[in-house]
């Protein structure tokens, strides 16, 4: 049980980082993630790819719990 709990934090924790960065790009039009990391780089890729699949994972957890 401990183990979900910190898995569940931590994509709890990236889909806060990626949504604030959407809020940025669209109030603003300023990413925070390309401008710290580079547009293109291995990095910038990484934290997306790891948002997209939080966000799947939570997707994955609230259907399980609606159940």
């Amino acid at each position: 049980m401990k183990n979900a709990q910190v898995l569940q934090t931590i994509a709890m924790i990236i889909l806060l980082i990626g949504g604030i960065n959407w809020g940025l790009i669209g109030l603003f039009q300023w990413n925070f993630i390309e401008s710290v990391f580079g547009l293109t780089s291995v990095l910038t890729r990484t934290i997306y790819s790891l948002a997209g699949v939080a966000a799947i994972y939570r997707i994955v957890v609230w259907s399980k719990l609606a159940k």
